[in-house]
C-alpha cells in the first residue's frame, strides 16, 4: 500500500514511513529515493507529516502507535492533522484511542478506515477502504483523494467506529463461506476437477469472491494464496482474532435472539422510518 501511495504522489510530495520490520522501510527507501524518508518512530512521523496513516495487526498496537508513552503519535503536537487508522481491531479501542486524540487537540481529525480486498487487492491497488466518516463530512473529500491512491472504492459508513464494524461484518462471513468451501472437500473437490467445479459455482447461484478468486484449492485461481503455498494473504491469527472479537460482541448480548448483533456493529434499527422520512419528503 505505501509503495502505490509513493508511486502515485506528485514527485514533491514526501512520505515519512515508521516499521517495526526495518527491512521492509529500507526497500521502500531504496525504491523511492527522493519521496519515501525512514523514521524510527510513530512520534517522528507525526512530527513531520500533516496525514497519518497507520496500520497494524490489532488493538494493542494501535494504542501503542497513538498513545504510546515515549514513542507515541500523541507524544507531539499534531494540532490540525488528519488522522487515518486502516487497521483492523475492536470498535472499543479505536473509539478510545480517538477520544484521547480528540481530548488532547479538539482540532484533530481521527478516522478508522479499514481495509478490504486481500494481498492481491493491495499488491493490484484494488482494495476498498470504509471510513468511519458521513459522505458529508469536511474531511471526506481529503480522505477520498489520500486513499484513492491505494485503493480503488472508498465507502463511507457513517461515523467514528462504522467503518470497523463494516470490516468486521464482511470479515466474519468472509470466513464463514470459507469454512463452507473448505467443507465440500470430502464429497465435492476430490471426485471431480476443481476447475470444473469452480466453474460450476461460478456460473451459478453459489457464486462468491472466495470461490473466484481466494479459492482454497490450489491451481484454481493462479493468483490465490493457496496456489502459492497459502504464504500471502489474511493470515490464520488475524482471522482467529476477528472471530474472537465476535465472540466478546456475542458475550454483550447474553439472552436476545443472536442477530441482535446487528445492534452491536452498529446497525441502525431505526432506518425504515428514515426511508420513509426521506420518502415523504421527496
Amino acid at each position: 500500500m505505501a509503495g502505490h501511495l509513493a508511486d502515485k504522489l506528485p514527485s514533491d510530495s514526501r512520505i515519512y514511513v515508521f516499521d517495526v520490520v526495518e527491512e521492509e522501510i529500507e526497500k521502500l527507501a531504496e525504491q523511492f529515493l527522493e519521496k519515501v524518508n525512514k523514521i524510527s518512530a510513530a512520534k517522528e512521523v507525526a512530527e513531520k507529516a500533516d496525514i497519518i496513516i497507520s496500520m497494524v495487526p490489532e488493538g494493542s498496537h494501535v494504542r501503542s502507535v497513538y498513545l504510546d508513552q515515549k514513542a507515541g503519535v500523541c507524544r507531539t503536537n499534531i494540532s490540525n492533522k488528519l488522522i487515518i487508522d486502516c487497521s483492523a481491531l475492536d470498535t472499543d479501542t479505536s473509539l478510545t484511542v480517538k477520544d484521547q486524540i480528540t481530548t488532547l487537540s479538539p482540532i484533530t481529525s481521527f478516522y478508522d478506515a479499514p481495509v478490504s480486498g486481500g494481498v492481491v487487492g493491495a499488491i493490484k491497488g484494488t482494495i476498498a477502504f470504509f471510513p468511519g466518516c458521513s459522505p458529508t463530512d469536511p474531511n471526506q473529500p481529503k480522505i477520498r483523494d489520500t486513499l484513492k491512491y491505494m485503493g480503488k472504492d472508498i465507502i463511507p459508513r457513517g461515523g467514528p467506529s462504522l467503518g470497523l464494524a463494516a470490516k468486521l461484518s464482511n470479515n466474519y462471513l468472509n470466513g464463514i463461506i470459507a469454512i463452507a468451501v473448505l467443507k465440500l472437500s470430502p464429497w465435492a473437490w476430490r471426485p471431480v476437477s476443481p476447475l470444473v467445479l469452480a466453474r460450476v459455482f461460478a456460473t451459478g447461484t453459489a457464486q462468491n469472491k472466495i470461490c473466484d478468486k481466494f479459492c482454497p484449492v490450489p491451481g484454481v485461481y493462479e493468483d490465490s494464496p493457496s496456489s502459492k503455498g497459502y504464504r500471502e494473504g489474511f493470515k490464520v491469527q488475524l482471522m482467529s482474532k476477528d472471530f474472537g472479537l465476535a465472540v466478546e460482541m456475542a458475550e454483550r448480548c447474553r439472552d436476545l435472539n443472536s442477530r441482535v448483533v446487528f445492534r452491536y456493529l452498529g446497525g441502525d434499527e431505526g432506518w425504515m422510518d428514515k426511508v420513509k422520512q426521506e420518502e415523504q419528503e421527496m
